[in-house]
C-alpha cells in the first residue's frame, strides 16, 4: 500500500513523461519560419529601397553631378542592358572561372599545410616566424610579379587570388588542429588508430569548423582580387569590363557593371553560407541557429 503512491510519482516523472513533453519543448525551442523571418526581410528590403532612393536623389538634387555619380534609375537600366549582352556574360564567366580556380588551389594548399604544420608543434615555432612576415603583404603588391610571370592572362589574377585566400584558409586550420582536445587523442593512439585515422575521426571534424569559416572568408577575400587584378592588369573579366567603361566615358555602364559585382558577393556569400549550413549541420553553432 505505501508503494502505490510512490510507484505512480515516478512514472509520471520518468522517461515515459520525459519523452512526450520533449517533443513540445523542443518545438517551442524552435524558430517558426513564418513568425521571425518576414519582419527581418521586409527590413532587408526597406532598407534596399532606402539605399536606391538616397542614390537616386543625390544626383537630382545636384548635390553630386549626374557625370559622375548617374541616378539608381539610370545605372539599373544599363544593368539591365548588360544583362542581355552575351560579352556581359563572358566576362562574368572569366571572372568566376579565376575565382573557383584561385579559391579552390588555395583550399587544397592551405588544407594540407595547414594539417602538416598544425599537427607538429616544432613546425609551428619553425614557421611561425616565417608565416607572420608573409602573411601581412598585400597581395596587389605581388602584381608587378604577376604580369612579369604571366603577362595579362589569368594565371596572373589566380596568383593573386591564391595567394590572398591561401592565408585566410591556413590560419584557421592552424587554430582548428590546435583546438583538437588532448585527452581524445590520447584516448584514439591507446585503442591503436594510426596517425591517418586519427585525423580523419578525432583532427579533422575539430577543425572542420574552422575551414569552412576560413572558406568563407577566403571566397570574399578571392572575388576581391579577381576584380583587382582584371581592373589593375587587364586579365580578362568583369574588373577590365569596368576600367574599359571608365576610359570610354561610359559612367552608367561602369557603376552597372560594379553593381553586378557587388551582386556576384551576395551569391556568393549566401552561397558558402548554405554549404557551412549543410557541411555543418551536426555542429552547435549551426544546430543553435534554429533555437529562439
Amino acid at each position: 500500500m505505501t508503494h502505490g503512491p510512490m510507484r505512480l510519482d515516478t512514472a509520471s516523472a520518468g522517461p515515459a513523461g520525459v519523452t512526450a513533453a520533449a517533443p513540445a519543448a523542443a518545438g517551442a525551442r524552435r524558430r517558426r519560419p513564418g513568425r521571425k523571418w518576414p519582419a527581418k526581410q521586409l527590413l532587408g528590403v526597406a532598407g534596399i529601397l532606402g539605399f536606391l532612393l538616397t542614390w537616386e536623389a543625390i544626383p537630382r538634387l545636384g548635390l553630386i553631378e549626374a557625370r559622375f555619380l548617374p541616378p539608381a534609375s539610370e545605372v539599373i537600366a544599363a544593368l539591365a542592358v548588360d544583362l542581355q549582352l552575351v560579352a556581359f556574360w563572358a566576362a562574368v564567366g572569366e571572372t568566376l572561372l579565376a575565382w573557383f580556380l584561385g579559391l579552390a588551389s588555395a583550399m587544397v594548399l592551405a588544407l594540407v599545410a595547414g594539417f602538416v604544420v598544425g599537427s607538429s608543434h616544432f613546425l609551428r615555432r619553425f614557421t611561425n616566424s616565417t608565416v607572420e612576415f608573409l602573411r601581412p603583404i598585400p597581395s596587389v603588391a605581388l602584381i608587378p610579379l604577376a604580369v612579369l610571370l604571366f603577362g595579362v592572362k589569368i594565371q596572373s589574377s589566380i596568383l593573386l587570388i591564391v595567394y590572398a585566400a591561401f592565408w585566410q584558409v591556413f590560419i584557421q586550420v592552424l587554430y582548428g588542429v590546435a583546438d583538437v582536445d588532448n585527452v581524445a587523442m590520447q584516448t584514439a593512439r591507446s585503442y591503436g588508430l594510426p596517425a591517418a585515422a586519427r585525423v580523419r575521426y578525432v583532427v579533422f571534424p575539430t577543425a572542420l569548423p574552422y575551414l569552412m569559416t576560413g572558406v568563407r572568408l577566403a571566397a570574399s577575400v578571392a572575388l576581391i582580387l579577381a576584380i583587382t587584378a582584371e581592373l589593375v592588369i587587364g586579365s580578362p573579366g568583369l574588373g577590365r569590363e569596368i576600367a574599359l567603361a571608365q576610359s570610354g566615358g561610359a559612367i552608367s555602364g561602369m557603376y552597372a557593371l560594379i553593381l553586378a559585382t557587388g551582386l556576384i558577393g551576395v551569391l556568393i556569400n549566401l552561397l558558402m553560407r548554405f554549404i557551412e549550413r549543410k557541411t555543418l549541420s551536426w555542429h552547435s553553432s549551426i544546430r543553435s541557429e534554429v533555437i529562439v
